[in-house]
């Protein structure tokens, strides 16, 4: 057993390297991969924690210069003080799980991908257990604030300033270099301060949680549709203040609707594709259109990388829900199968959460109904939809297959759908052959001839985006959910256990962080990771993004019930 000095000096160094982050008292060993199908395989997990779908939140050589507060490298631990998970594997040593660079050279771009924000590691009994595809316990809007922070500093300090252009441009950097250099930075601290201060709320979002649809509607309506040099439209950019838990990712490609308020149609290719691309669009892809989705100037300023769009959505067919790592008992959890299946008065759980057909997508590709109702839960999530912005340069913009234009000022997520239309238009009249191959799901029919109409193949799945009833989130099959805490889709409740509980009785307040709780399945109630309690309002604030009302589906089961219930619940 080492001595307290000795632990203490294995610690602080340890901390150095970013492996004890937070208030974590020890490091925890090389995670367990949990089961997760034969699709998925130490190649296709490698493949996703580091394939680019075009993000560029900026240049890496800057990433890699900059600094924390306290003067370490602030990629140092590969943002594991946030939460990032280490990934050795990376081409670019240092980067963490989903980020990722495009680009050559002094052009090499730092951005992410789904990995980031869809891989989750809880701890228990020791061990860390790695789950591809599930919702990442990661602190997102300290990072953004930070980095802020970062840039903000090395431009307000000459010295800082200097240290930083030696580390980009090398050790005799001239004065006509560092001066482009400057201007550069400066730029990018105009766009991304400008959202930063207009976009992130107080309190904050916590880990675990983030206001994504806020995110992708400020950073397209705000960041790129107004006039060059910025393409700034401040009066776009609201704050992100309804904050959701990360959904999981396997199933998630046949699943009829998508997004918590179930407004994205999805289940095939097409639509992945388009669901996928206005997510790269919020997490920094360059987007600065013009009205002319014809023309080649549109596509010049769209990082989006569609072939690894294209990849990741197969990649994100092959991930499978994952098996419960622990003993299970086995009688109980057969008797809690007949309390899922029970038909109740008020609706058993398989009538939401069962298997049963969706609506047929493209080719008659078969999907999972995805029901969206309105269980009671928090409603904060509709004030985003209801969102409009000045449509800037997109001022009457209209696409192939939708030729409503866009009016001065228009609905944000109907920009978002015009933009995402129009990108995926452009890209499949130049490269039909290639649209026509990834629009085939592998186990679809084959043989298809690549004259074939892409367009009109978009034309079925139209409208990309439908409005829904206020207050209804969609009701997902619960494969793999045991991985999925906190719950609700706001990320109010702890664990399983709580969720049965009446909503009145559960806990308003819990830690968030990766200590796992195999009874209660979910959050454990003791967390040293980041020092970070949610506070949750209940039944009489429904619109305040962090209720924890709603969904009173089991709550009155007996206590044997409920036992077998969530036992049944670990082997889904």
């Amino acid at each position: 057993m080492l001595s307290r000095t000795a632990r203490r000096a294995t610690e602080t160094i340890l901390r150095g390297l970013g492996m004890l982050a937070l208030g974590a008292s020890a490091a925890v060993a090389d995670p367990v991969t949990v089961d997760q199908g034969p699709n998925w395989t130490t190649a296709t997990r490698t493949e996703f924690y580091s394939q680019d779908q075009g993000s560029q939140m900026m240049p890496l050589s800057w990433l890699k210069a900059l600094k924390q507060s306290g003067g370490k490298p602030f990629l140092a631990g590969s943002l594991g003080r946030y939460g990032y998970l280490p990934n050795p594997a990376s081409p670019t040593p240092g980067l963490p799980v989903g980020f990722t660079v495009n680009g050559t050279g002094a052009s090499t771009m730092v951005g992410m991908t789904c990995a980031a924000c869809h891989t989750r590691q809880i701890e228990a009994g020791g061990s860390a257990y790695r789950i591809d595809g599930g919702p990442a316990i990661v602190d997102f809007q300290s990072m953004l604030q930070d980095l802020d922070t970062s840039v903000g500093g090395v431009l307000a300090d000459d010295t800082a300033f200097r240290r930083f252009a030696v580390s980009v441009l090398g050790p005799k950097p001239t004065k006509d270099a560092k001066a482009a250099l400057k201007s550069a930075l400066q730029l990018w601290f105009l766009r991304y301060d400008t959202l930063m201060k207009l976009a992130l709320p107080t309190p904050p979002w916590g880990p675990a949680r983030l206001d994504a649809v806020s995110m992708i509607f400020n950073r397209l309506s705000g960041l790129d549709l107004g006039p060059a040099p910025s393409f700034l439209i401040p009066g776009n950019i609201h704050q992100a203040a309804a904050p959701v838990r990360y959904p999981f990712l396997w199933n998630a490609a046949i699943q009829d609707h998508t997004q918590w308020p179930g407004f994205a149609n999805n289940g095939d290719a097409i639509l992945s594709l388009a669901r996928n691309l206005g997510e790269v669009f919020g997490v920094f892809a360059t987007f600065q259109p013009t009205k002319s989705w014809y023309g080649t100037d549109f596509l010049d300023n769209n990082s989006a990388d569609f072939p690894g769009l294209f990849k990741l959505g197969g990649l994100m067919r092959k991930i499978g829900p994952p098996v419960w790592p622990w003993s299970v008992n086995s009688k109980l959890a057969s008797q809690g199968m007949a309390v899922f299946n029970r038909a109740t008065a008020d609706g058993g759980c398989v009538e939401c959460h069962g298997i049963t057909p969706g609506t047929p997508r493209f080719l008659d590709q078969k999907t999972w109904a995805t029901p969206v109702l309105n269980v009671g839960t928090d409603t904060r999530e509709y004030d985003v939809l209801a969102l409009t912005a000045d449509t800037g340069v997109l001022n009457g913009a209209t696409t192939l297959l939708d030729r409503t234009p866009l009016k001065p000022i228009d609905a944000t997520v109907a920009i978002l759908g015009t933009s995402i239309l129009g990108s995926i238009e452009q890209y499949c009249i130049a490269n039909p052959i290639t649209c026509a191959t990834n629009f085939l799901l592998p186990d679809g029919p084959g043989g298809r001839p690549p004259a074939a109409s892409i367009l009109q193949d978009i034309a079925q799945e139209l409208p990309l985006f439908q409005a829904q009833t206020s207050g209804a989130y969609e009701s997902r099959v619960l494969q793999g959910i045991w991985a999925a805490a906190p719950y609700l889709h706001n990320g109010s409740v702890p664990s399983l256990a709580q969720l049965l509980t009446p909503p009145a009785q559960r806990v308003a307040s819990f830690a968030v962080g990766p200590k796992y709780d195999r009874n209660a399945i979910g959050l454990a109630a003791t967390q040293t990771k980041f020092n970070y309690v949610f506070q949750a309002t209940g039944c009489d604030n429904l619109n305040s993004g962090n209720s924890n009302c709603g969904h009173d589906y089991g709550t009155s089961l007996s206590d044997t019930d409920k036992a077998a219930l969530l036992e049944y619940l670990k082997t889904l």
